[in-house]
């Protein structure tokens, strides 16, 4: 079994076509169950976001897993095959593993070190463990990824990214306005995004913060938050939103909508209500834009996007937290490598223990036959040393051979002790199973990545593996 990610994301896409591939809240159970009964597919789980659609699976091979996730998001966007291809990035097996976790740590994010997608990708996988679409593969490396991902923004200054894209804005604001000390700001949006503009409002000395969110209960979750740390704060619905504009200084719009929040017809209609001093300034920090293009042709009206944003921040700022952050990603990555590839070689491990444990029982029931009138005292102290002799000379080679067994290539040792002892393979299969490992009530990984050769891997459709199951 191997690990496949077949996705794309903003890298990867225009906003049109991921809006047409996104996929909803009440779809995505239906999309897993499709994925499950593929026939190529034994575990999936499936991250939605505004900028981000990606199948995390366990396939039997890479051609037959690719294919059918490839066929579930063209039945499902309505895209033909080909025409996704160009915008679709694979990974496999190690590689996948890195980019999950690359992702998790907010690398490969919009807005780099945001910690919105943890979050997200939590649901995901709480969605198919609920719908029985994960086993123990990607329970594991889900797991791992949300450590990993705490683990960064924990010993890193990554998360600061996101905060100096909401500095960068207010520094606009402020080159245009003079100071947002005392100014009324309209923050549209409340997710995490518009919870970290909100503090930067607050520090910079915002006088009033109106918000207006699509869940009524979230915007007033934030507006509690920062009337409890003495800033006038109230929401209102987006309905609302012209009559709002008529007396905002600054907006800040940052919802994750798949299409603009803010048009033109709703900025007009507020325009002419407002005094011509101050300008009205738009931070679109929302990914599809929340502001619609036209609006920045209206007079009096300035807006300054993400995109300009974190251009200007890439060419002012350097990028060690990231290269900090990405360095972590390296290591969790190869350790958690290590240890898949040492989990492969405890099913032989154990088949071997068993093996010398049938010989040494056929042995005492041999001399058992042989000399019935043996002392029982006598009896029970020879079991016990042929059994330590036995433990004794199978440690070191099966200590040894799971070190051997965690670096690339070490599958090979695993081989190589099934051959000299003589080992069933499909012996030592079948106490890898799951079904075996709760017989014995195991801890141990069981089903997990070949990563034998497993370079990190993006690729469109056309760049495949020439066949399935190798590494690559």
């Amino acid at each position: 079994m191997n690990l496949l990610t077949i996705g794309l994301s903003h890298n990867s896409a225009p906003v049109r076509v991921l809006e047409r591939v996104s996929v909803g809240a009440d779809d995505v159970t239906k999309l897993l169950d499709e994925l499950l009964h593929s026939e190529n597919i034994t575990e999936a789980f499936l991250v939605s976001t505004c900028n981000r659609v990606e199948i995390h699976a366990v396939a039997e091979t890479f051609h037959g897993g690719l294919d059918d996730a490839t066929a579930v998001l063209s039945r499902y966007s309505g895209f033909d095959v080909s025409e996704l291809a160009d915008h679709l990035y694979v990974y496999y097996a190690g590689a996948a593993v890195e980019h999950l976790f690359s992702v998790a740590a907010g690398l490969d994010s919009m807005v780099v070190g945001e910690a919105q997608i943890l979050g997200q990708l939590r649901q995901a996988y709480g969605v198919a463990d609920e719908a029985g679409t994960v086993g123990k593969t990607l329970h594991e490396l889900a797991q791992q990824a949300l450590r990993v991902g705490k683990r960064i923004h924990a010993e890193t200054g990554i998360d600061s990214a996101g905060a100096s894209v909401v500095s960068e804005a207010l520094s606009d604001a402020e080159s245009l306005l003079g100071s947002v000390a005392g100014r009324s700001a309209l923050l549209v949006g409340a997710g995490s995004m518009g919870a970290l503009a909100a503090a930067q409002l607050k520090r910079s000395g915002i006088g009033e913060m109106v918000i207006a969110n699509r869940t009524a209960a979230n915007g007033e979750r934030l507006a509690n938050s920062l009337r409890e740390e003495g800033v006038e704060a109230r929401t209102v619905s987006l309905s609302d939103l012209p009559s709002v504009l008529a007396t905002a200084d600054l907006v800040v719009t940052c919802t994750g909508a798949v299409g603009a929040v803010v048009t033109a017809d709703v900025v007009s209609e507020a325009l002419p209500a407002r005094a011509e001093d101050p300008p009205l300034l738009f931070c679109d920090l929302g990914l599809p834009r929340d502001t619609a293009a036209d609006v920045a042709e209206l007079p009096g009206v300035t807006v300054v996007d993400l995109e300009a944003l974190q251009q200007r921040l890439a060419e002012q700022n350097g990028i060690s937290e990231s290269d900090h952050a990405t360095r972590i990603v390296t290591e969790e990555v190869r350790s958690y490598l290590a240890a898949q590839r040492s989990a492969e070689v405890t099913p032989t491990v154990t088949a071997l223990r068993r093996r010398a444990a049938e010989v040494v029982d056929a042995e005492l029931l041999r001399l058992d036959s042989r000399l019935p009138e043996l002392d029982g005292e006598v009896r029970e102290e020879f079991t016990r040393t042929v059994r330590r002799v036995v433990d004794k000379l199978l440690h070191a080679p099966t200590v040894r051979v799971k070190q051997l067994a965690s670096v690339p290539g070490g599958s090979g040792y695993a081989d190589a002790l099934r051959e000299l002892f003589e080992l069933d393979p499909q012996t030592a299969a079948v106490i890898g199973t799951p079904a075996a490992d709760d017989a014995q009530k195991s801890s141990q990984p069981t089903a997990s990545v070949s990563q034998a050769q497993s370079p990190r891997t993006s690729a469109v459709l056309r760049d495949r593996p020439e066949q399935d199951g190798e590494d690559r």
